[in-house]
């Protein structure tokens, strides 16, 4: 596999990592010219929200098996990769966010929930058609891990 560079990297919002209220947070994502064209995001602000591919980078530990969600021991042991903490194996984070502004490589996006000078590896456009097609399932203690975080 071909190594994997960061795009862009994210500037404004949360300067310390805290799991609640993201959905108040507008930050700015600065796309890198010299990664991509100016016309890189040519067509982009017809969308209303934008999925984010970025690294945890601050993330100091690495769980390959299971953990407590949060380290809530009301919430069942669960492996990690049937939860979205940073600490996966390799530290990456996926968010949809609303897009709020595109100016040439700067993107305005409200509700992610990345850290200023997180890295951004990708960026694509938010399309229904790709969303989950039937009935969607998650674990009640999952809805009440989520209850403030946006």
């Amino acid at each position: 596999m071909d190594g994997i560079s960061p795009i862009g990297v994210v500037r404004g919002g949360r300067r310390q990592a805290y799991e609640d209220g993201w959905g108040v947070e507008v930050s700015r994502i600065e796309l890198d010219p010299d990664v991509l064209d100016a016309s890189a995001t040519l067509g982009l602000d017809a969308y209303s929200h934008i999925e984010v591919v970025f690294s945890f980078h601050l993330a100091r530990k690495t769980c390959t098996g299971s953990q407590y969600p949060r380290g809530n021991t009301d919430w069942p042991l669960t492996g990690i990769l049937a939860q979205r903490a940073p600490n996966r194996p390799n530290h990456l984070g996926v968010t949809v966010c609303a897009l709020d502004a595109v100016d040439g490589l700067t993107l305005t996006v409200n509700g992610l929930d990345a850290l200023d000078g997180t890295p951004v590896l990708d960026v694509k456009p938010y399309q229904p058609e790709f969303a989950p097609r039937g009935e969607v399932r998650s674990p009640a203690w999952y809805s009440e891990l989520m209850r403030d975080y946006f």
